[in-house]
């Protein structure tokens, strides 16, 4: 649903348009893109696991970035890193916080502000530290070509790809009154959404209990899977609307979206075909009592090292955070209630390290699929992430 969406909001040209713009008006200051562009999309990452649904904007990106004296590895580290900074520090993301809360085992609690706490202070400081390395390697290639690390036969695919795009940055962009619109229904969307995603009762915050279920069957703070894509869907709709869609029209672009993710959610799952054979033969359990044997032996001081880092090797195993999260935290969070550590900062350390793995992963469909669209090879991607994945845990480590 979400892919139809997209393609919806593709079709008008609206983020396309926006964004020329908005390097138009950068003009001489584009590295200002790069910071912005990263927290809107750790935005979306933290609050409902933007990142499989990003493909669709690395030729974008790697495009504007080219046009504006860069590289496409700019353009896939803005959205990657981006994104995959703010799912490491999800904060009521229901695919990886979400799912590891409502795993909690009966008699095992978790204090969800708390969580929600832990979790935006790894997003943020992640965020940072993202932000750090993607802005010193973009402003040495804009001042220097000769500093990309992207091999020559890149260089030639990404000028071939994307030099069109440099030629037509020139010209002026303008948004029509259509365009605006549905930016400002697209903005609408994600708000409405993450208002949605919320479980303001542990806040006790009721005022949306009474007048918000008409719109999905669920009052705004109780959505899940089935609320958020009858959302997207009404909100493709509206969206057409506004353009002036036909029927036809909108029915040939949702399906086609949809169809866009098929190929990313096939590669998910068959790499999730890992954890199938390790449930089939119990190895997963395996792996989780013994480490959790282990962990209940060792000082207070390393308990959270070697748990993240216990974490970080089954997510290669599992890549899919609600499945690892349903198969660690019924054994891993009692265990630290049991050691009286924090359960809170247990989850959040399950959900950084599987975050931590999906930036680097070749597994994670986001990245194979969105590097083959920016025209970079994965093993140039390996080897300069591999400092600031590092860099992460590290920090990620210290604030757990």
């Amino acid at each position: 649903i979400l892919g139809g969406f997209l393609k919806v909001i593709d079709k008008t040209k609206a983020l396309e348009t926006g964004i020329k713009v908005l390097v138009q008006k950068l003009k001489g200051k584009e590295l200002w893109l790069i910071p912005i562009l990263m927290f809107i999309f750790s935005v979306c990452g933290t609050t409902y696991g933007m990142l499989e649904e990003t493909v669709g904007f690395y030729v974008l990106l790697a495009a504007t970035m080219f046009a504006a004296g860069m590289d496409p590895l700019v353009g896939s580290a803005v959205i990657l890193l981006g994104a995959g900074s703010g799912v490491l520090g999800s904060t009521i993301n229901p695919f990886a916080t979400g799912v590891a809360l409502s795993a909690l085992p009966e008699g095992v609690s978790a204090n969800h502000g708390l969580v929600i706490f832990i979790a935006v202070v790894l997003w943020l400081t992640t965020y940072a530290i993202c932000t750090a390395f993607v802005l010193a390697y973009a402003r040495k290639v804009k001042n220097d070509k000769g500093s990309t690390i992207l091999s020559l036969r890149e260089q030639q695919k990404a000028e071939k790809a994307f030099s069109k795009f440099a030629s037509d940055s020139k010209a002026e962009a303008k948004l029509t009154g259509k365009q605006k619109a549905t930016l400002c229904l697209f903005a609408l969307t994600f708000i409405i959404m993450i208002i949605g995603f919320i479980p303001w009762g542990s806040f006790n915050i009721t005022f949306f209990n009474g007048f918000t279920g008409w719109l999905t069957g669920e009052a705004l703070g109780d959505w899940w899977f089935y609320e958020s894509a009858l959302w997207f869907f009404i909100m493709s709709v509206i969206i057409s609307v506004v353009n002036g869609y036909g029927e036809k029209d909108f029915v040939d672009t949702f399906v086609d979206g949809a169809d866009d993710m098929i190929g990313v959610i096939l590669v998910i799952a068959v790499a999730r075909g890992a954890s199938v054979l390790m449930a089939e033969t119990h190895l997963d359990n395996y792996i989780i009592f013994n480490a959790a044997d282990f962990l209940s032996k060792v000082p207070e001081l390393l308990f959270v090292p070697l748990n993240y880092l216990l974490h970080v090797v089954l997510s290669f195993l599992v890549p899919s955070s609600s499945g690892l999260a349903t198969l660690s935290t019924p054994i891993i969070a009692p265990l630290a209630a049991q050691l009286g550590y924090s359960v809170e900062v247990t989850i959040m350390t399950l959900v950084a390290a599987n975050g931590l793995v999906n930036l680097i992963t070749p597994t994670c469909g986001a990245i194979m699929g969105g590097l083959a669209l920016a025209k970079v090879e994965y093993s140039t991607w390996f080897r300069w992430a591999f400092k600031v994945v590092l860099t992460i845990m590290l920090v990620n480590i210290f604030v757990l």
